[in-house]
C-alpha cells in the first residue's frame, strides 16, 4: 500500500490580542528578525507592536514590493544575509506570506507566519505561489517544511476590509471538493503521497464551518468586532483550509484559477475570488447534483462571493479568450486532472461558459424560482 503524509504547522495561535505574544514565539528560533511587511500594515499596525517586538528582539522591518516574483524574493533574501538575520517573519497578506515562506527556504532559516487577514490558506502550508511580476502564476515553490508558528489575532483581521474575510472563504470552500476528489480518485496530495482520512474529514469540517458561520463572521467583519462565528471561519479558512488542501490535495478549483491568471481582466481581482470562480465551474465540469450546484451558489451569493465571470473581471469576454485560460489550467501535471472523467481544455471553456450562465439566472432570480 503507498505511504500517506500529512503536514501540519509547528503551532497555531488564534485569538484576540495574540500579536502581543508573537515575539516570545518568534524569539524560540532566533533574535535577529526579518520582519517582511506590506506597506500599510507597517504604516498603520506596526507601531503599536513595535516596542513589544523591540524589547527582546533585534527587527530588520522591509516593505514587501506588492508581488511575490522572483526579483522579489531574491532580494528581500540578500537583504536579510545582509543584516545577519536568523529568523524570517511575515506581518500582512497572502503574497507577503508566500514571500516571506520562500525566502527562509532558501536561506534555509526558520518562519513565522503572522497574518493581517484571513484571506487565503497559505499561512499554514509549505508551499509558495510565485508569480511572474504582471501577476500570471509562474510555479509553485514546494518547501522543505511548514512555517514554524501561525499566529492569527483576531482584533486586528475584523479590522481588515471584509473583502479579504469573504476572499479567504471562497478559497476555503474549494478545500472540501477538492479534497474529496483527490480521495475518491485515490491521487496525490500536494506532498506527492495519498492523502490522509485526517486531512479529507478536516477538509469536510471546513466547508460545514463556512456554510453555517459564513454570513454571520462576514457582518461581524464588517462591523469590525470579534465573535464566536469569526472564530470558527478565521479558523476554517486559515488552519482547516490550509491542512485540507495541502494534505488532502487539490484538483480543479485551483487549476482554474491559474488558468484565469492569464488573462488580464483577472489581475485586480483576490486569490480567493478566482478560485471561489474556478469552484463553481468545477461543479459543471464534473456533472454535479443540481441541488447541490443550487446550494452553492446560494451560499455564495449570501456571503459575496463571484457568480459571474463579469464578477472577476472577464465582463464581454469570448470563447477564444477564455480557451486561453482553460488550457493554461490543462497544462501537463496540473491538479486538474486529480478530478475524475475526462479533462480537455474544450471541457473546462465549457465548464467556466456554464458557471457564468447559472450565475446569471441567480442574479436574475431565476435559478430558484
Amino acid at each position: 500500500m503507498a505511504v500517506a503524509i500529512a503536514a501540519f504547522p509547528g503551532r497555531y495561535l488564534q485569538g484576540p490580542g495574540t500579536l502581543r505574544q508573537a515575539p516570545a514565539e518568534i524569539s524560540k528560533y532566533g533574535s535577529d528578525v526579518l520582519l517582511i511587511s506590506d506597506p500599510y500594515v507597517a504604516e498603520n499596525i506596526w507601531p503599536a507592536y513595535a516596542q513589544d517586538f523591540q524589547r527582546d528582539l533585534n527587527i530588520h522591518l522591509i516593505a514587501f514590493g506588492g508581488e511575490c516574483c522572483e526579483d522579489e524574493i531574491n532580494k528581500t533574501a540578500a537583504k536579510a544575509v545582509d543584516a545577519g538575520c536568523n529568523v524570517i517573519v511575515a506581518l500582512g497578506g497572502g503574497k507577503t506570506i508566500d514571500a516571506a515562506k520562500a525566502v527562509a527556504y532558501y536561506l534555509n532559516l526558520p518562519v513565522i507566519i503572522i497574518p493581517t487577514a484571513a484571506s487565503t490558506d497559505a499561512p499554514c502550508s509549505a508551499v509558495s505561489v510565485v508569480y511572474e511580476p504582471d501577476g500570471r502564476v509562474k510555479t509553485v515553490l514546494k518547501l522543505k517544511s511548514n512555517p514554524q508558528a501561525v499566529i492569527m489575532d483576531t482584533e486586528i483581521i475584523a479590522k481588515a476590509p471584509v473583502r479579504l474575510l469573504i476572499s479567504g472563504m471562497g478559497d476555503a470552500l474549494a478545500t472540501w471538493f477538492e479534497a474529496d476528489s483527490v480521495w475518491r480518485t485515490q491521487q496525490t496530495n500536494t506532498l506527492g503521497a495519498l492523502p490522509l482520512r485526517t486531512a479529507h474529514r478536516l477538509a469536510r469540517l471546513c466547508y460545514d464551518t463556512i456554510a453555517q458561520y459564513g454570513v454571520l463572521a462576514k457582518q461581524a467583519c464588517e462591523q469590525g468586532i470579534v465573535t464566536p462565528a469569526l472564530e470558527y471561519v478565521v479558523e476554517a479558512n486559515t488552519l482547516l483550509s490550509g491542512i485540507g488542501f495541502e494534505s488532502g490535495g487539490l484538483g480543479a478549483s485551483h487549476a482554474i484559477h491559474n488558468g484565469l491568471t492569464v488573462l488580464e481582466g483577472t489581475h485586480h481581482y483576490l486569490h480567493g475570488e478566482k478560485v471561489a470562480y474556478g469552484l463553481l465551474s468545477s461543479l459543471f465540469l464534473t456533472g454535479r447534483d443540481p441541488q447541490l450546484i443550487k446550494e452553492v451558489y446560494k451560499l455564495f451569493g449570501e456571503i459575496g462571493l463571484p457568480t459571474r465571470l463579469k464578477d472577476i473581471g472577464l465582463s464581454g469576454v469570448g470563447r477564444d479568450e477564455l480557451m486561453q485560460a482553460a488550457q493554461a489550467a490543462c497544462h501537463p501535471g496540473s491538479n486538474i486532472y486529480h478530478e475524475a472523467g475526462e479533462i480537455t481544455p474544450a471541457r473546462v471553456c465549457d465548464a467556466m461558459l456554464a458557471a457564468d450562465a447559472y450565475g446569471q439566472s441567480f442574479q436574475q432570480g431565476q435559478a430558484f424560482s
